[in-house]
């Protein structure tokens, strides 16, 4: 039935969820690649990195962001990944790759890169483990819950919503816990 739709669109979410705040892992390295491999070749061509701009381009001018140029663009990304042939990148490349978030980043999520770039480098204290980007997702998630129930409280919700099911509860628990165990192989 549409469980079954519904959960299959939950795990793709899901995965693509985990992907998006943590492209250092390598199966969101992989994903991330796939994605950005438009016609299945097994490397990203400067073509693919231009087409891939483009859309970032749009974005940067909705910002009202200063456009860098294409051939920046093209070269920051060359400087980052390093690969072994110029006007190629392989899925290798980009593993071997110290900042692979950045460099998809570049192209798939301009605010990203922006705010990476705009960063104080020297803000992690002397001696702290620096956290992971799934880490800093998780961590501004939390800060937004505890603002919206401060927001809310004493507000009764009860009367809003329809009792869930247990059945659908454990669906979505199954559903998580099925995403995370694939991306984490």
């Amino acid at each position: 039935g549409s469980s079954g739709i519904n959960a299959e669109y939950g795990r793709f979410f899901i995965r693509f969820l985990l992907a998006e705040e943590d492209k250092t892992h390598p199966t969101a390295i992989e994903y991330w690649f796939r994605v950005m491999d438009l016609d299945g070749d097994g490397y990203i061509s400067l073509y693919e990195l231009e087409y891939f701009y483009q859309a970032q381009l749009e974005k940067m001018r909705l910002l009202g962001v200063e456009e860098c140029s294409i051939l920046d663009c093209i070269c920051q990304a060359l400087d980052l990944v390093r690969p072994k042939d110029e006007i190629k990148i392989t899925l290798s490349d980009v593993k071997k790759c110290k900042q692979p978030a950045q460099f998809f980043n570049i192209f798939l999520n301009i605010q990203k890169f922006l705010d990476h770039e705009m960063r104080d480098p020297f803000s992690n204290k002397e001696g702290e483990t620096p956290m992971t980007d799934w880490e800093k997702y998780a961590a501004r998630e939390y800060d937004d819950l505890i603002a919206d129930e401060e927001y809310n409280k004493g507000y009764d919700y009860e009367d809003d919503f329809e009792e869930e099911e247990e059945e659908d509860k454990m669906i979505l628990g199954n559903l998580a816990k099925s995403a995370v165990e694939t991306y984490t192989k």
